[in-house]
């Protein structure tokens, strides 16, 4: 059955006739749309749709874009990512085509459908336990994004996903970041692995618990790097060393899933205004529960979700639930009560 969601005539961004690849909000819808694409991808492949009847190409050929491949999950034969090609059919003013990407590398989310599901959550737990980098659907993701990058020969490449395909997206971006190679990266909901603090409405009581919970892991890293030396150079330098890469994040803040990332940023914000901002920042280099884990003498993989830098836009239109706040098809609509600040790793 075909849901009005997948037929971009019914909900895809068709305002968008021109795009200023210099515009922000341009950006970013076209980034989604392709994102969008690669859920639709599947759903054709699953409906087993014609190349006729398919309902993914208007999601990219609207903006000028081919599919240059798809990305197949080797376990379950499922696409969960795509790379297309900036297709221009006619000539572009400089201004129009200047910032345009050349390829972007875009990877779906968790699919709750009967042919994916299974796969998918396997991945959503070995995400929860910080190990999605120990999968063949993230080798498979990274292979395609250093083949993409080898092919630009110094054009511009971008990463973008959606909540699973987000952490993936974020993921792939720090080891490219860590080789020197730095991509514009559009990150649609990317999940927050934390206890869900932005839920509590007493703002005092909010930030008390974070100024507590950052004292703790501090002390807990500090204790860690006195035990073992060497971990300074294996956990602290590779953060700072991502401090120059800036990813987009976008989040909703009813969305619990990926709210957290308001709360980590302002926080460390708000310990550098209380004159503890040495604090802030280890604490936000570690992940409290893998320190424990490390602390009782059990191997914890270093924390996926947490970054130096970012670009943070909030989506402050209201969302009557969890499910539309948490929805890729907010990011193109128009008309969004956005607040966006940069935050640096210093």
């Amino acid at each position: 059955m075909t849901s009005d969601r997948e037929d971009f005539k019914l909900s895809g961004p068709l305002h968008l006739t021109v795009v200023d690849w210099e515009n922000e909000h341009h950006g970013r819808s076209v980034a989604a749309s392709l994102v969008s694409g690669v859920y639709i991808l599947e759903r054709d492949r699953q409906e087993k749709r014609s190349s006729l009847d398919a309902l993914g190409p208007p999601w990219w050929e609207f903006f000028h874009f081919g599919l240059f491949s798809q990305l197949v999950d080797e376990a379950d034969g499922s696409i969960f990512g795509a790379i297309y090609e900036f297709e221009p059919k006619t000539p572009q003013s400089s201004h129009t085509r200047k910032g345009s990407p050349h390829y972007v590398v875009a990877f779906r989310g968790t699919l709750t459908k009967p042919d994916t599901i299974s796969r998918d959550i396997e991945l959503d737990l070995h995400l929860i336990r910080n190990g999605l980098h120990r999968t063949s659907r993230f080798e498979i993701a990274l292979q395609a994004i250093r083949n993409a990058v080898a092919a630009a020969q110094g054009s511009n490449v971008w990463l973008a996903g959606h909540s699973l395909g987000a952490a993936m997206a974020m993921l792939a971006g720090k080891n490219m970041a860590m080789m020197g190679t730095f991509l514009e990266c559009f990150l649609f909901n990317p999940p927050f692995l934390s206890a869900p603090i932005e839920r509590i409405k007493d703002k005092k009581l909010r930030n008390g618990i974070r100024v507590a919970g950052s004292v703790i892991t501090a002390g807990l890293a500090l204790a860690a790097t006195v035990k073992r030396p060497q971990q300074k150079t294996l956990s602290s330098d590779p953060f700072t060393s991502l401090s120059t890469w800036v990813p987009s994040i976008f989040v909703h803040p009813s969305d619990h899933l990926c709210s957290g990332y308001i709360g980590y940023f302002e926080h460390r914000e708000q310990m550098e205004q209380l004159g503890i901002g040495g604090i802030g920042r280890l604490a936000a280099q570690h992940s409290l529960g893998g320190l424990v884990m490390s602390a009782l003498g059990k191997e914890a993989e270093p924390a996926g979700h947490l970054l130096p830098s970012a670009s943070l836009t909030v989506n402050m239109s209201p969302a009557p639930d969890f499910k539309r706040a948490h929805s890729l098809q907010q990011w193109w609509t128009p008309d969004l009560h956005l607040q966006n600040q940069v935050y640096l790793f210093r």
